[in-house]
Formats: C-alpha cells, structure tokens, sequence
C-alpha cells in the first residue's frame, strides 16, 4: 500500500501541468506560454568574468562602464579594434595617449584571433562614421583596461563566411571553423529547435525522454551495422541503427509516449550527405493510429518552426506511394514545381511506331511522358544530348526528345513521325504550349517513372542553372506519402522479398488476409513526411501480434527469429497497439538553413569517406591491445606495406 499510495502521489505530481493544461482554452495556453518566454529572458552574461556581450550594446547604452571579452576579429591603423564573440561585434578605441601605453601595446600587438578582455565607456561614434550595417554601428567602447587571455598563432584560414576554403580543411581545423557567423547560426537554431520540439512533446503533450543503449546486439535487416568487441571471446555488441526495439520495450512497459533525441550508427560508408553517426528525434506512442502521429508530427514542426521563416501551414497534404511514383517518379516528391509525369500510352494504342508498339504488347507495358515548360528557349542542344545518355547510362533505357516545331527535332525521324501522328492527342493531354519540350520514354511502369522521375530533377537543375527559378528557396513544401508496400522483392534475389520499411510495420488492415496468399501486394501502415524532396521522417504502426510478427520474420522474410526473441516474447505479454515515427535532425536542420551539407549542421562531423580528418579517426590499435579482445588483425595480402599506416581499418576476426 505504501507503493500505491507512492505512485500514485508520482502520478499527481508528473500529470498536475498537463492536466491544468488541458482544462485551458487554447488561446489561453498561448497567451500563458508567451507571457512565461518573455519573463524568461537569457541572461548572457551570468556567472562569468564580463558585464555585457559584444553584440547587446545600444545607444540606451551610453556613459556605463562594461567588461568585455571576445575574440580580436579586425584591427584598423593601430586606432580602431573589432571585437567578436558569439552575440555579435563591437568597435573599440584603442587609446593613444602616453598614460595608456600599456593598454595600446596589449591591443595593437595581438595577432588576430586572440582573445582578449577589455574594459571601458560606451560612448557615441562621431557624428558620420556611424555604421547602419551593424547592430552596435552606434556606439563604440572607448577603452580603459585590456589583458590578452591568449595569443593566436598564424592562422591556417581566415576566420570570414566570405573566404573560400576546402571542406577538409574545415573540417581539420573544425574547431576554427566553428567561429565562423553561418556555423554559429546554424547550431544554435538547431539547438533552439530541439529545445521547442522538446517543451511540446514533454510539456505539452506528456511524453517521457528516455536514453536506450547504444551498445546492443545485430539485428536482421536495414542498414551495415558497426561491431565492438566485447572481452569474452568471439562476443560483439553492435551499436544501434535506431531504437526502434527498445521504443516498442517502452510501450510494452506501459510508458505510453517515448521521445528521445537519440543518436543512431550505420555503417554505410561513403555516402553523400549521409553520416556513420547521426540524430533522430525519436517518437513512440501506445493507443495511437496513423493520423494520430501525423497530427502530432505537423503541431510538433509547427511549434519549433524558427520564427524568421515563413510559418508551417498544417495540415500536410498526402500522397500515396503509387500516386507519387506515377507522378514523380519517386517516393519522395518535390512538389515546389510541376512537371509531372503523364501516362500517354491511350494516345499511342494505334501507334505505327515500332518500339512503342513494342513496349504497349508487354505485361505493365507504358508510354510516358514529361513536358518541360519552356524548354526549348532555355535548354540547349548539348543539354538534351546529356538528358539521352544520362537515361542510357543510368537506366538503359531510351529518351526521345520530342518538339513542336518539327524541324527542332534534330535528325530524329521518330521524333517526327511521333510528333506528326499524334501531335493534337498529345497537345491536349499534355497541355502543350509551343516553347515546351516533351521527353518520351516507354517500357515497364515502374522503370519509366524512375527514370523521368530523374530527369524531372535534372532538368529542374539545367533550367534553374540558366536563370529560371522553379524551386523558390524560402518556400517548405512538407508532404506525406503513405501505403507504401510491406514488402520489396530482394535486389540481388528478386524471388525472394524483404521489408520495405522494417519488419516491425503493421500491415494495411484491409490487406492482412493477403500476406497469405499475395504477400508482394500488401500495403502497409508506414508512412514517410518529405520536405522539397527530401525523406526528413519515417515510421508506421506496428505489429503488436507476437504471431503475426513470428510468421512475418520467419515464414515471409525468412530470418533468424532468435535474434529477435526478447521482442516476440515481449508482444506475448500484453502489448499496446502502437506506432511511432523518427524524423532525421540533421537533415532536417540542413533544409530549414539552407545548408549545402548536412555536415554543416553537425558540430563534429565526418568525412566523405567516414573519417574524423581533425583527430585522424578511426585509428590502428597495437597488438597488445587487442588482445584482452580474443581479436587480431588480418591484413589483405596486397597492403603489408601498409601495416603501419595510421589511417589502415582493421578487420575483426574472434
């Protein structure tokens, strides 16, 4: 009774805010939240050796005495001093007179880059040389004291956003490159949003933030997974792709909503744009359906949104993946422009030309096509060459170029005699206008909406490289694709099938009585959120049927059921109906920034190729070192050169 009597005293306590919460009408709760955020403002300079920042001071300002400190960013004729620290710049005086020798010998002397603490008055700038491009363009610090902190030693790159310098380098000396302004922008919104993402699920809507492991065991399916030896011979942990286990565990163990801004490991190698470490803000509900996580995700994206771009507009359009691949060819759509993908194939049924008559005679046989608006002012002949061979090369298949004006249609015959016999069916389907251009292609549905799909994207870079913008960069264009396939037939054994999201989605209600007949068509309840084209979140309603999840693994995708035996055990012992999604951070934060790379977003990131270039990892370990861990290494036979190489990967063998 003690027991009870605590938990439910825990219980009180943990669910009081919410349950006020719940009782406010929203624009109360709005009101009371921005109220709260406005009592709580930063207090900067707390607990360290300064009065102000050097980016906080106004006109308001002037005649009080402050201690700064910050990084020496520019110096002009020995008179005039730019300090930089994280808030902003602020001009100082450099004194001149003989009594200040000292001070002036401090400040003119440091190199720059060095850090230094200066105190003074604020005081006006002379009437014209105020700066109206600077925040603090005002005022100035006439300077009374200054002491170098420490002295900077010849710098490998200036610290400027206007200097051009080589990713590696940026990434050898990342901790400069952290000083620059668009490193420092870039983590603190990222810090700022998770912060949001948090307050709404945990305040707001009662999640719990719970850390899973990191060292775990292989799992079947997705992703390489990086092994760690472990001391008792022949055993390894794995580190975890997601958390997606230990999130279902939780709902099993009654915690009801779960969220982790979890770290996650693939080793996938080089990869652009991907990382071996990477973050997920990590989400798992009991009790929940499909439109409940989406209604979740959109409030959640909506509420963290930075507020120096354009608001969320909620709710998110939806897609179907069918839909998607028949219109872009993709699952992952940019919807910020058209140039949709149309299926021609009823105007060519009575078609004489050959190879369209070809493909329509085959099973799942298509004509496709894609009209690039204006193409033919802004596209030119090498341009088209380049589309033709990108589809040869990539997908073995044949683009025709087709255009208006026949005499356009450089030396192709076929061109001609397509555009001549089906010009009127063509141009009313497609809505062809007189500058456009169609790209033709014909051959199994799947294969010809991948490769327009491509093209789509392609050509969306040749028109915009010539001045057309189609892709307007402020705008977020969030989009759901949902009833994906459960399953996909093996790329390497086609007859055989594997999961298309993870074997944990729960298939569409509506299909379940074909996973026994019909496995290949089953849908299923994953869905995946697509910003400007890019996957930024994925996760599904899972299978809380331990028999249904056994004869999944087991008889359908034929894999090892032991490993996974403490979560089908688990699903025996009352589990929840549950679902859960995970949205990649990172690449989130790179699309809101517009960032070039996801690495510019990441404090520490890797290389292309997986490496940390500033401490040289992964690094060689001696023998004697491996040995408490029964493992050695095994050297190909071309690299015994190499062996002492620092930089040469060891390959585990128990």
């Amino acid at each position: 009774s003690t027991m009870l009597c605590w938990l439910n005293r825990l219980h009180g306590a943990l669910s009081a805010p919410t349950g006020r919460i719940a009782h406010l009408r929203p624009s109360s709760l709005r009101r009371r939240l921005a109220l709260s955020s406005q009592r709580r403002i930063p207090e900067f300079s707390s607990f360290v050796a300064r009065t102000n920042t050097c980016g906080e001071l106004r006109s308001s300002h002037l005649g009080q005495e402050v201690t700064l400190c910050g990084w020496i960013q520019y110096r002009r004729q020995n008179v005039f001093l730019v300090l930089r620290d994280s808030h902003g710049l602020i001009q100082v005086v450099i004194p001149q007179d003989e009594s200040a020798a000292s001070v002036k010998k401090i400040l003119c002397e440091a190199p720059v880059e060095s850090v230094v603490r200066v105190s003074g008055t604020v005081i006006s700038r002379p009437p014209g040389q105020e700066n109206p491009k600077m925040p603090t363009g005002e005022i100035e610090i006439k300077v009374k004291t200054a002491e170098l902190l420490n002295s900077c030693k010849k710098l490998p790159f200036e610290i400027k956003d206007f200097v051009k310098k080589t990713e590696a380098l940026r990434l050898q000396y990342r901790y400069l490159d952290l000083r620059s302004f668009q490193m420092q922008y870039n983590l603190r919104l990222r810090s700022q949003m998770v912060m949001k993402m948090r307050e709404y699920l945990c305040n707001l809507h009662g999640f719990v933030d719970v850390e899973t492991p990191t060292l775990f065991k292989r799992t079947p399916g997705g992703a390489k997974e990086f092994v760690i030896p472990s001391r008792e011979p022949g055993k390894f942990y794995c580190l975890p792709q997601s958390p997606q286990q230990f999130k279902q565990l939780l709902m099993v163990g009654g915690l009801d909503r779960y969220f982790q801004v979890a770290r996650c490991y693939r080793d996938e190698g080089s990869r652009p744009d991907r990382q071996p470490e990477f973050t997920q803000i990590d989400i798992e509900m009991s009790f929940v359906d499909q439109t409940g996580i989406q209604s979740l995700i959109e409030g959640l994206l909506q509420y963290s949104w930075p507020s120096d771009k354009d608001p969320v507009v909620v709710p998110f359009p939806s897609m179907t993946f069918a839909e998607a691949l028949a219109s872009y060819g993709t699952d992952k759509p940019d919807t910020r422009f058209g140039m949709k993908i149309v299926d021609i194939s009823n105007v060519f049924r009575n078609t004489e030309v050959g190879f369209l008559q070809d493909a329509l005679s085959k099973p799942q046989g298509t004509v496709k096509a894609m009209c690039i608006s204006e193409g033919a002012k802004y596209l030119k002949r090498k341009d088209i060459e380049s589309i033709r061979k990108f589809a040869a090369d990539h997908f073995n298949q044949e683009v025709l170029p087709i255009f208006l004006k026949a005499n356009r249609n450089w030396n192709s015959p076929v061109a001609k005699s397509i555009m001549e016999e089906q010009r009127s069916g063509l141009t009313r389907l497609m809505e062809i206008q007189e500058d456009d251009v169609v790209l033709l292609t014909a051959g199994e549905h799947k294969k010809a909406c991948s490769v327009l799909g491509k093209l789509r994207l392609e050509c969306a870079d040749l028109l915009e490289a010539r001045g057309l913008v189609l892709r307007d960069p402020a705008l977020f264009s969030f989009l759901w694709v949902v009833d994906f396939p459960l399953f996909l037939p093996k790329e390497e054994k086609p007859e055989k099938l594997e999961s298309a999201h993870h074997p944990f989605t729960a298939p569409h209600p509506s299909d379940v009585q074909l996973l026994y007949s019909e496995p290949e068509k089953v849908r299923s309840q994953h869905y995946d959120l697509v910003l400007n084209g890019n996957e930024i979140g994925g996760g599904s309603i899972r299978i809380h049927d331990a028999e249904l999840q056994r004869y999944i693994l087991a008889e359908l995708l034929k894999e090892d059921v032991k490993l996974l035996s403490h979560l089908l055990q688990a699903l025996e012992f009352g589990a929840p109906p549950h679902g859960g999604i995970a949205l990649g951070l990172d690449r989130l934060i790179c699309l809101v920034t517009g960032a070039p790379s996801i690495r510019d977003v990441i404090a520490f990131p890797k290389s292309f190729r997986g490496h940390d270039l500033m401490s040289n990892a992964p690094d060689s370990l001696p023998p004697e070192e491996l040995k408490p861990y029964h493992i050695q290494v095994s050297w190909p036979a071309d690299s015994e050169a190499k062996k002492s190489s620092l930089n040469q990967p060891y390959c585990p063998e128990s």
